[in-house]
């Protein structure tokens, strides 16, 4: 069933690819309601930037939730395991076995709190600053590799958007 439009709801501009040829070149494969569906095309979205992101950072082996934990690490010295886990949105125990690979690799490591020896403050060594700094050298190349796909100004608008609903 067709979405019902107001007069004031223009049909959306990716409408025009709404069919597009199987790589077979057999038939019209179209993706019907989905169209009308903004978590299908963030989803879509979300993997093309990944999977660009995976092979950028593949230089110095590290995973986008790696170079993810490293920088908020790198930016917010001190920070326990708790507070990394709930400001980056990942599971407590998926954060224990990500926090224990970069610790074997020498790129980060876990204090006793002077305040509270229950706490662990998270902190890089110097081996993980420096593959941090070449880290974050590639994630600059990415970003204007997105900005140049997407066009600088709908890269500005859906950065400052995401933004709003997400972070402020």
């Amino acid at each position: 069933m067709t979405p019902v439009r107001s007069r004031r709801q223009p049909a959306l501009p990716f409408r025009r690819a709404a069919a597009t040829r199987r790589s077979t070149g057999s038939a019209v494969v179209t993706l019907d309601t989905l169209h009308d569906h903004l978590g299908y095309f963030v989803r879509r979205l979300q993997v093309w930037i990944f999977q660009d992101f995976i092979r950028t950072l593949k230089r110095v082996e590290l995973s986008p939730a790696q170079f993810s934990v490293l920088v908020v690490i790198n930016a917010n010295r001190g920070l326990s395991q708790a507070e990394l886990a709930a400001t980056l949105g990942i599971e407590r125990a998926r954060l224990a076995r990500l926090l224990h690979r970069l610790q074997r690799r020498g790129l980060m490591q876990r204090l006793k709190s002077p305040a509270d020896g229950r706490r662990h403050a998270l902190q890089l060594t110097g081996e993980g600053r420096a593959l941090l700094a070449r880290a974050k050298a590639l994630a600059v190349r990415h970003e204007r590799r997105l900005s140049a796909k997407l066009g600088a100004d709908r890269y500005h608008m859906l950065l400052a958007a995401l933004h709003e609903v997400l972070v402020d």
